[in-house]
């Protein structure tokens, strides 16, 4: 056990480079760096290469691939703060002549816009960007195999439209915007559209022989918003200490956590996507981040909100280490070895008598429910015995509620009041809470049957 701000123990520590030491040897990477972060700092960094007296270390840039959709998330949500756009609003109206019909911006974020997963031939990731200098060169004659908002569908094409749509918005390029707005004031200084020494090459590594052989780093062009960057283990844990509190100076708190928030139908395995945010769940945990991957590289960054961990995995190999998953184990080594401390518990600065006079046990019919007040005159209704909805609710000026998760996530909680301003019930999406079940007098959908509760001889 640590207490608040010291390192990780020399176990954690051995067993994090034992795992990346395993992670290398078994995934046959020429190179892997791999860092973790906890209470967003670094607390511990480690590599592993082929070549023997010249490590890389937690500086040296690797191409990061997918995980540069996140920043061009983060700049379209930047966008909609400013009020320059609406996420809803159809791509046709900031960038017409696209062809891809009434997909929203929204659509697009979170992958539901029905795009192609990749652009027509030849493969993108591994040419040059100059074979496809226009929009309609990376949509190709059927941009859209899906019926918008219908399904979850990966498109790397989808995310060029985003970055070309920043560009159309702000009137510089997306690597400018990108440079002025996240890198700069993040001190992203080691993350940057083409690499720049210290830097891994890229290779791949022969399926059935111990050899190697160079992959092309190619300049992706207008496809650079869904996979240009090269980053460092140490600039990705900065970036995930942002995706987890957010900075005024890039991003609200509140809108990095709308991004992780899940936009789309969670899929088979249990993983779903926010905006420009993966979501996976397992051990417990919810982790958020991305995974990437380009020709030469694989890349893997996860965040755990509750437990204040971050990790990054990057490899300078096509195929065979999954990269995506190492970070997730590393993440969780440290989780499992040194869980959170957490914070004292204290009382809230005040009391509302009237809020406090609402808490206690409520029945939606025969079914029990407890409130509890929250800070900021907050709501928690949780089932009792653990089986029911429940969701968190957040005040409004108005004297109501709003659902923040699950089934009553964005619905309306309100107190109804007698003629003489005592409480007769809570009103929920139109379900009647009440604190006796079925409590005779109150308004009760249906009414009460006037002869009460019986027994089986009533």
């Amino acid at each position: 056990m640590t207490s608040l701000g010291e390192d990780l123990l020399p176990s954690t520590r051995r067993a994090l480079l034992h795992r990346i030491a395993v992670a290398q040897r078994d995934g046959r990477a020429p190179s892997l760096v791999a860092a973790v972060g906890r209470q967003r700092r670094t607390v511990w960094s480690g590599a592993r290469t082929c070549v023997d007296g010249h490590a890389p270390d937690a500086g040296t840039q690797y191409r990061i691939g997918s995980i540069t959709k996140t920043f061009t998330a983060v700049l379209v949500l930047r966008l909609r703060d400013e009020g320059l756009i609406d996420l809803d609003d159809p791509l046709e109206k900031h960038l017409p002549g696209t062809g891809v019909g009434g997909a929203t911006v929204r659509q697009l974020l979170c992958h539901s816009a029905g795009l192609g997963a990749e652009t027509p031939a030849p493969w993108w990731e591994r040419t040059p960007g100059s074979l496809r200098p226009e929009i309609a060169d990376v949509l190709g004659d059927r941009p859209q195999v899906h019926p918008a908002g219908h399904r979850h569908h990966y498109s790397n094409p989808g995310y060029t439209l985003l970055g070309s749509l920043v560009e159309a918005v702000r009137g510089v390029s997306w690597e400018e915007a990108l440079r002025r707005e996240i890198l700069e004031p993040l001190g992203m200084h080691r993350t940057t559209s083409a690499p720049v020494a210290p830097h891994a090459g890229g290779w791949a590594v022969h399926p059935w022989a111990d050899v190697m052989l160079s992959e092309p780093a190619e300049d992706l062009g207008i496809m650079a918003p869904a996979g240009q960057l090269w980053s460092t283990a140490e600039d990705l844990l900065r970036f995930a200490a942002f995706l987890t509190g957010g900075d005024d100076r890039v991003l609200s708190a509140s809108s990095v956590r709308e991004m992780r928030t899940p936009a789309v139908p969670v899929e088979a395995g249990g993983s779903g996507y926010g905006l420009g945010l993966q979501l996976v769940g397992g051990e417990g945990r919810v982790l958020f981040g991305h995974s990437g991957s380009l020709p030469g590289f694989v890349a893997g960054l996860w965040v755990c909100e509750e437990e204040d961990v971050a990790a990054v995995a990057l490899a300078n190999v096509t195929s065979g280490l999954p990269a995506a998953t190492l970070a997730a184990e590393l993440l969780g080594i440290v989780v499992e070895a040194e869980p959170r401390i957490p914070e004292p518990w204290r009382p809230l600065p005040e009391v509302d008598d009237e809020l406090l006079a609402l808490t206690g046990i409520w029945h939606w019919g025969p079914s029990t429910f407890t409130l509890s007040l929250t800070g900021d005159r907050g709501l928690q209704l949780k089932p009792l015995g653990g089986k029911g909805r429940g969701a968190a609710f957040t005040y409004r000026s108005d004297g109501t509620w709003t659902g923040q998760n699950d089934y009553y996530a964005g619905e309306t909680l309100r107190v109804v009041r007698r003629e003489d301003g005592s409480v007769d019930h809570l009103d929920l999406g139109s379900f009647v809470f009440t604190r006796e079940p079925y409590e005779a007098g109150a308004a009760v959908p249906g009414g009460v049957d006037a002869e009460g509760w019986r027994g089986l001889g009533g």
